[in-house]
């Protein structure tokens, strides 16, 4: 298969200058500001967007270190697999985040809940829409014991360069 490459769209501005620190989830990050910066060719996209209480970021975790296909997981004490888990070290470094979309400002998105390092380069963006994207789940792995630690969990640094 060919290697694939995108183009980043713009640029995504919070609070946290380094990934040490920085929360885990958006569910530790509540009412976090942040900005979302997209650039002069993509802005006819944000069209109507702003009729969305809630969007989709997908990004490249830009500063994390080398994939790797195990890891010990923020919240747990066991290496994991790492498609078992939302670390940003993997074969794509492609990180998504389910945001709050306070206001649209010409190029600039405002938003809350950011847990998202400033200076990450922004790929798509997608509205989030709770008939399509909430699920019922029966099972939720081994964060089963652990999803409790989201809210307080902060990254301390073992991902990145």
């Amino acid at each position: 298969m060919n290697e694939i490459t995108y183009k980043p769209i713009g640029v995504i501005h919070s609070p946290f200058k380094e990934p040490k620190g920085t929360p885990i989830q958006p569910a530790g990050a509540k009412g976090m500001d942040g900005k979302v910066e997209v650039f002069a060719e993509y802005v006819e996209g944000l069209r109507d967007i702003d009729g969305f209480s809630h969007i989709i970021l997908i990004y490249h975790c830009h500063l994390s270190k080398g994939a790797s296909l195990t890891a010990k997981p923020f919240m747990d004490s066991e290496a994991r697999g790492v498609f078992a888990m939302r670390a940003p070290s993997r074969p794509n470094a492609i990180g998504i985040s389910v945001v709050r979309l306070v206001s649209v400002v010409k190029n600039t998105l405002h938003i809350q809940d950011v847990d998202i390092v400033d200076g990450t380069p922004l790929l798509d963006i997608k509205p989030y829409v709770p008939r399509f994207d909430v699920r019922e789940v029966e099972r939720i792995g081994w964060l089963e014991e652990n999803i409790h630690k989201v809210v307080t969990s902060r990254d301390d640094g073992r991902f990145i360069e």
